[in-house]
């Protein structure tokens, strides 16, 4: 039976024999060359749709295996990181960039965070978030890590999920002043992650522990 091929980003779809790729659009921020880009490849190789995705991708749905390298040749992009136990995404509100109601740039540090971390390796899956205010548009609710954004700087949330045992994320931090202080925050986080190298969610690792022993742990020697 096919399976998912991991090193080409392809995802087996339901019929048992066509993938999925989605290209990496950091934050889903793109511009039209790149969408034509998609569709052109998406047309030439018979796609059967294409799928606008939570992580703010564009799934190429239903592509014949033999034709994959071509496709990401022709693509130019790289894949982005829809399976494997690494950083899947890292989601990105319009923040003060875009949006009326920003209080923080959350597309300059969100798109420092995916440059940093899309993809990393780590003992189970990833998903981060960050949003330019409380209304949360990037979803840090359900994240395994977020930044979302106050008027005196970051509150730093950890924990959450989605999937078959939700889990709304927690404070962690509250007002943490500085984009910088923030990044280097989230940094932690994540070494510690990799470090204990526990095969689930973060969220459940906290469920454990309870929050305020993870973060008397995490944050005790720590000074950004």
């Amino acid at each position: 039976m096919k399976k998912d091929i991991q090193e080409k980003g392809a995802i087996i779809q339901r019929d048992k024999e066509t993938y999925a790729v989605a290209p990496h659009i950091p934050g889903g921020i793109t511009n039209p060359a790149t969408l034509r880009k998609i569709a052109d490849v998406a047309e030439k190789y018979g796609a059967q749709a294409l799928k606008l995705t939570s992580a703010q991708r564009i799934a190429i749905v239903g592509l014949p295996e033999e034709k994959l390298d071509e496709i990401w040749e022709e693509l130019g992009e790289k894949p982005g990181a829809a399976i494997g136990l690494c950083v899947r995404s890292v989601k990105i509100c319009p923040g003060t960039t875009f949006c009326k109601r920003g209080q923080q740039d959350s597309v300059t540090v969100g798109l420092e965070m995916d440059e940093k971390y899309h993809g990393l390796q780590l003992p189970w899956k990833f998903k981060m978030g960050v949003s330019g205010c409380i209304n949360d548009c990037a979803e840090g609710c359900i994240k395994d890590v977020a930044l979302i954004g106050t008027p005196k700087g970051w509150n730093v949330m950890v924990g959450g999920n989605g999937g078959g045992q939700a889990r709304l994320s927690y404070k962690l931090l509250e007002h943490v002043p500085t984009d910088e202080e923030a990044l280097a925050v989230v940094d932690h986080i994540i070494q510690w992650f990799k470090a204990k190298d526990r095969k689930c969610r973060l969220g459940k690792f906290i469920d454990e522990m309870g929050i305020d022993a993870f973060r008397d742990e995490l944050l005790q020697d720590f000074k950004p």
